[in-house]
């Protein structure tokens, strides 16, 4: 039998009480001082981990902390500091080309609209709501390969098209908690809810979730799944 949206708001309302109770205390894993560092540090974190990202960052910003800086950088010392995530080639140029645009065109600012974010070279929605969502409070939602696949499992959405379940989620959850949402989508997608192998029998959301079997359903076998926060750090 279909679900109906009616009955699939009222689900997916019930899964995101039970992650609000799960990660209380949500937060960006990116460590970042500024909207300029946060931006970077997502486009850096394409294709990389956070933990990656935030051991490199450090020695980048202490040298280049501002779009004024980083605009007049030398592109192969760009590459030096961030090689270790990863495409650094690619992203090197991007960081340099949006510092470059973020300075002619807003002054030296991050802008704080989606549509101004998106022009600015490597920034996708993903990075854009990232951005809007921790650096200026507005609300966006995220849809990296994390929420994607839990939006899936969840039946929230069947799309692989990153807009298309962003749209298709926005009508499930209050637009307020989208940025919250986001986080703790990803948080329980990289703990328990992961992608080869999801730890099923230890989810508290089982209930709920109309997937549940597609892991390890064994409670004990599940909870060796589990991962913690030292984990990330």
């Amino acid at each position: 039998m279909r679900e109906s949206l009616a009955d699939k708001k009222v689900r997916a309302k019930a899964i995101y009480r039970k992650l609000s109770k799960n990660y209380p205390n949500v937060r960006c894993e990116l460590d970042y001082n500024s909207p300029f560092q946060l931006l970077v540090a997502t486009v850096l974190s394409a294709q990389c981990t956070d933990k990656r990202v935030n051991q490199t960052t450090p020695a980048l910003f202490k040298k280049y902390p501002t779009a004024k800086k980083m605009s007049v950088a030398d592109i192969k010392d760009i590459q030096h500091l961030v090689k270790s995530t990863g495409f650094y080639r690619a992203k090197a140029k991007n960081i340099k080309g949006l510092s470059n645009q973020i300075m002619d065109d807003f002054s030296g600012k991050v802008p704080n609209k989606l549509d101004d974010l998106i022009q600015l070279p490597g920034v996708g929605r993903k990075t854009a709501n990232v951005v809007l969502g921790h650096a200026f409070g507005i609300p966006g939602i995220t849809v990296d390969t994390h929420f994607g696949r839990l939006s899936r499992r969840f039946g929230w959405s069947k799309n692989l098209d990153p807009v298309k379940v962003e749209f298709e989620v926005g009508e499930l959850i209050t637009q307020k908690e989208w940025t919250n949402l986001s986080q703790r989508m990803i948080w329980h997608g990289r703990r328990v809810c992961h992608s080869r192998k999801p730890a099923c029998g230890a989810c508290s959301l089982a209930k709920l979730c109309p997937s549940f079997g597609v892991g390890e359903v064994d409670p004990i076998k599940a909870k060796r799944l589990v991962k913690s926060e030292a984990d990330f750090k």
